[in-house]
């Protein structure tokens, strides 16, 4: 297996990689790229030129070989997200602490996200909380509480939650049960799967319990530095995260200047299996 250069972002989540060319990356080193990911989490690719097909091809590499398609893109390609932010934007794509599409059975395992356009006077970076270590630093009994429970994580979510709108009618939006620790599918380590972008509520706890609950679990991740990383983009940057390990929040700081890319996401396996 190709040993991968790479600096690392903060000492437990991310890492940079400026001397790999992703569109001519061969089948060893993609499993070189898959194995730093599930240690690292978040990786970083610097000056890339990447077609369509070529960004698919690399996705495809990981989790089951099949790639999402995105009900809600503009993109003639249903498997590519276009992610677009200008001066007539009413919200920007993944604003708010989120895992994406967590409301499927088998959530996304690695999306990879490919800026061409950054806003001229900075901002938009992204920021991601691993997973791995949020679980970590739970007490013992609040880890043992944890994995006692089920949460409800539903796809119309965000539209009320995060855009504040209600979902285009007659759309149909997945609806799905995880354990709210999941070993992960790769590494077998316990990951806390709950996120406030999609998770509604824990089964078979009473209201008030279930909201302070699902709070203080919201609360650790987002308040935590020592979970995140921070990703600062530049033009031709790819930056692939684990998507069960991680959530991210895409900062909006930049309106009304524009950001433009693509993302291609990778199927991944159904978590209760792995659980």
């Amino acid at each position: 297996m190709a040993t991968l250069r790479h600096s690392t972002i903060t000492p437990k989540t991310g890492s940079e990689l400026r001397a790999l060319d992703l569109a001519t990356a061969d089948a060893g080193t993609l499993d070189a790229v898959k194995a730093l990911l599930n240690e690292r989490a978040v990786l970083v690719f610097r000056d890339q030129k990447l077609t369509r097909e070529q960004h698919k091809r690399v996705c495809a590499h990981f989790g089951t070989g099949t790639l999402q398609r995105h009900a809600l893109t503009r993109c003639e390609d249903k498997e590519v997200l276009d992610v677009r932010t200008n001066a007539q934007s009413k919200y920007t794509a993944g604003e708010g602490w989120h895992t994406d599409v967590s409301c499927d059975r088998n959530p996304i395992s690695a999306s990879m996200l490919y800026i061409t356009e950054v806003p001229e006077c900075g901002g938009g970076d992204t920021v991601f909380a691993n997973m791995y270590l949020a679980y970590e630093l739970l007490s013992d009994p609040v880890k043992a509480l944890a994995a006692s429970l089920t949460a409800v994580h539903d796809g119309a979510l965000p539209w009320k939650g995060t855009y504040g709108i209600e979902p285009p009618a007659g759309t149909q939006y997945n609806r799905t049960e995880h354990p709210v620790v999941v070993a992960h599918p790769d590494t077998g380590r316990p990951v806390l799967f709950v996120n406030r972008g999609f998770t509604t509520h824990l089964k078979g706890v009473k209201g008030l319990e279930q909201r302070h609950l699902l709070e203080m679990f919201f609360h650790h991740i987002e308040a935590t530095p020592l979970l995140q990383c921070r990703v600062k983009w530049e033009p031709n940057t790819l930056v692939m995260w684990d998507n069960v390990a991680t959530q991210h929040h895409a900062c909006w700081d930049y309106f009304p200047e524009s950001r433009y890319g693509e993302r291609v996401s990778a199927v991944g396996v159904d978590l209760h299996a792995a659980a």
